[in-house]
């Protein structure tokens, strides 16, 4: 569980492609120390799972579902990467309840610069934007955001210096895919609130 708070812009030091799948060797100082096999760490907001840690530098396999529902597939040597350590229990929760699990990939539509932050356009997939609400979270590239306004295909954002300067967000520019994952209350409530009315289910027979 993550809080989309990121702790450092790593980078894609190597990228070493295997039938259904790609393994990415990536640099973060910050979020290799103490790593170990099996942790898991948030990339560009996808949750991957600790295969080797040498240094300062880890890798992390990624099957062909997740290259193919995330960004992730367009990395290169040299990309720039969100990477946030999962929270702990007792933790402040900085930002909103994160899981890694990318819900699709967005476009940054435009941006707007003004003296102190930037307003930044993203275009929403199908389907995402019943989640999306004025005010509400949505983890943009791992990044917890609050939602300044809310369309029917897209939503916009607005970015402190803090952000632009710590983040691969400073950087996207028009055209550029990002990853999107709407927030999990949202998803459960439309579930419950689905099943209501349905006749209970039947008894088991004795």
């Amino acid at each position: 569980m993550f809080t989309g708070i990121v702790e450092e812009l790593g980078e894609i030091t190597a990228v070493e492609n295997l039938p259904d799948a790609s393994r990415f060797r990536l640099r973060g100082p910050v979020v290799t120390e103490g790593a170990k096999h099996g942790d898991s760490i948030a990339v560009n907001g996808v949750c991957l799972t600790v295969v080797e840690h040498e240094g300062d530098e880890f890798t992390a396999d990624v099957m062909a579902e997740t290259l193919n529902r995330s960004s992730l597939g367009a990395l290169a040597v040299g990309s720039r990467v969100n990477l946030e350590r999962p929270t702990s229990v007792g933790a402040r929760l900085g930002g909103h309840i994160v899981q890694g699990h990318v819900d699709s990939v967005g476009t940054v539509v435009e941006r707007e610069p003004s003296e102190n932050w930037e307003i930044v356009k993203i275009s929403l997939p199908d389907g995402l934007s019943r989640y999306v609400v004025e005010k509400g979270s949505i983890t943009v590239d791992g990044v917890s955001l609050t939602v300044v306004d809310a369309g029917p295909d897209h939503f916009t954002i607005s970015l402190i210096p803090t952000t632009l300067a710590l983040t691969t967000l400073g950087i996207k520019q028009p055209g550029d895919p990002v990853n999107l994952e709407v927030d999990i209350i949202a998803k459960y409530v439309e579930r419950l609130l689905g099943d209501r009315g349905q006749a209970p289910a039947p008894e088991a027979t004795k």
